[in-house]
């Protein structure tokens, strides 16, 4: 069976993670993947060079200026030169490609939902357009009961949709942390570190993390922030604020967050909004506990004081108390790293996700 993803990815995000690993998985399966990505002003990126390593065929269309129209003709072309069984798509703006080309009309068309991000107003626009554009889907793959519910509220059929949560490799975090790292990023032998994976965005909350940190300083906090993004100054600004530059620590985009897992002892999601939150999966796979936010798919995946310390949002002292109930009680953290660990192991391979989607394509190509 021949699937064409179509995604715009400069760098290994989740959604771009998930894919170069369900190509290379799916093959078990006989399911054929070529990708078709944007990119504008340059001649490849890290997302391109990695699917192509890993042998994935990658067609590159090259956008001129925003509403390039050429591009969606480029589009139906290569549809209809590669006749795919299947058109994936990823993200809003390749909905909104894929329905305005007439993509639905040569294929049965799948598209991944992964939440909406707030960064500009053109891209709360384009959230909007997409309540268009998936209604053509003949069905929506998206990755939290939340995230389901709020699509239907804006149109999109329940029987068009499927929750598939993300995977990781059970072994992925499993390497002996290095002393060298850590040394490497000056953070003092004595600190407790505290690690968030994700964009620098504002539905992460960033702030309310720094905010929380700063209540327990009694405790040797130090702060890791791995990611980058359009909220990196006021979240400079307020570590000024709170007197913090000496226990945080912000190391700009990362090709892999796996060696800081190694040297953390907490991993925090202060999230927002969460669909199925691969920084959630990768602490589960590496052994550190957990303090999340109850929101979106986080729940679907993690209980509270079971696998993990559940939060609201936006609520500083909550999570603040959550850390140091962790920080201070190795034996619950223990407990909870090996529940979660379990979960990966049992519900989250990368083998059970491939096989679920290649089932929902197989439904659709016949």
């Amino acid at each position: 069976m021949k699937l064409l993803a179509v995604i715009e990815a400069y760098d290994m995000t989740g959604p771009a993670k998930n894919l170069t690993e369900f190509a290379a998985l799916a093959r078990e399966f006989d399911v054929e993947t070529t990708v078709a990505t944007f990119i504008r002003g340059q001649e490849s990126n890290l997302f391109i060079e990695t699917a192509r390593a890993n042998g994935v065929r990658v067609h590159v269309l090259r956008e001129r200026g925003l509403g390039d129209r050429g591009v969606l003709e480029e589009l139906a072309a290569l549809v209809s030169r590669e006749s795919p069984s299947v058109i994936q798509t990823h993200a809003v703006k390749s909905h909104f490609l894929a329905r305005l080309a007439g993509l639905p009309k040569l294929a049965p068309w799948v598209a991944f939902h992964h939440g909406y991000t707030w960064p500009t107003l053109r891209a709360r626009v384009y959230n909007q357009l997409d309540r268009w554009s998936l209604r053509e889907a003949a069905k929506v793959i998206t990755v939290s009961i939340p995230f389901r519910d709020e699509l239907a509220s804006k149109g999109v059929s329940r029987n068009r949709m499927e929750i598939v949560h993300n995977a990781i490799r059970p072994d992925w975090g499993t390497a002996k942390p290095s002393n060298d790292h850590r040394a490497s990023l000056n953070i003092p032998a004595d600190r407790q570190v505290i690690l968030i994976v994700g964009r620098l965005s504002r539905e992460k909350d960033h702030l309310t993390l720094l905010r929380a940190v700063e209540r327990i300083r009694k405790l040797n906090p130090h702060l890791l922030i791995v990611g980058e993004g359009p909220e990196r100054a006021q979240i400079e600004r307020e570590i000024e604020e709170l007197n913090m530059t000496r226990c945080v620590t912000l190391t700009g985009h990362q090709p892999s967050a796996e060696p800081y897992y190694g040297i953390a002892n907490l991993a925090v999601l202060s999230s927002l909004s969460e669909g199925s939150p691969n920084a959630l999966l990768e602490a589960m796979a590496a052994g550190v506990a957990v303090v999340a936010t109850n929101v979106g798919g986080i729940p679907e995946i993690v209980k509270h004081e079971e696998s993990a310390l559940l939060v609201p949002p936006a609520d500083p002292g909550a999570m603040a108390a959550a850390m140091a109930k962790l920080l201070t009680n190795p034996s619950l953290s223990r407990q909870l790293t090996d529940r979660a660990r379990m979960l990966v192991l049992v519900k989250h391979s990368p083998q059970a996700r491939t096989r679920r989607l290649a089932q929902i394509y197989r439904s659709l190509a016949t």
